[in-house]
Formats: structure tokens, sequence, C-alpha cells
């Protein structure tokens, strides 16, 4: 199963996070997922429109993904999902 792991910086809002397994085959079913084990994430994650958020990063396998609209880049059954939250400011 993929593994999700997620950047320090989420826990803030949800303390118990913690790195995951999920049965999935595309970044979309992972979030729908992980929103089942901590409810209202998938809102933090993906706007009004169902894209991912501006301030949102996902990679797979140590690549960006390429789909931010409708989240269909593909996994594989040992694939690394790193979530984590962009950093702005200077």
């Amino acid at each position: 199963m993929p593994t999700v792991k997620f950047t320090y910086a989420l826990k803030r809002f949800y303390p118990d996070l913690d790195t995951l397994e999920l049965p999935a085959n595309d970044v979309n079913a992972v979030v729908h997922a992980i929103d089942k084990t901590y409810p209202g994430i998938k809102d933090y994650l993906i706007d009004e429109q169902g894209q991912l958020r501006k301030h949102v990063n996902i990679f797979v396998d140590g690549t960006l993904i390429q789909d931010r609209t409708n989240l269909q880049d593909t996994l594989k059954e040992n694939s690394e999902v790193y979530i984590m939250q962009a950093l702005s400011g200077g």
C-alpha cells in the first residue's frame, strides 16, 4: 500500500496526524481516504472547486504531482506520497 507522510506544519491543525498506509491507486483516492481518518482535512487540502489549494503541494515518489485539478496522478503499490503546506513570506 502507498505510504502517506505529512509535514510538521499540518500538525498545527491536526495534532494526531501521522504517517499512514492507505489502499489507493491515485492521489484523489489518497485525499478521500485521509479524510476518513482525519475528518475535515480534505477541506484544508482541496478548495471549493475540488482542486488542490495553492498553499498545498503533494509529491509522489519525490516528484510534484502534475494534476492539481483532478488529482489523477497514479500511485504504485509501494509509492510514497508526501503532503506539505507551501511556505511563503519574506
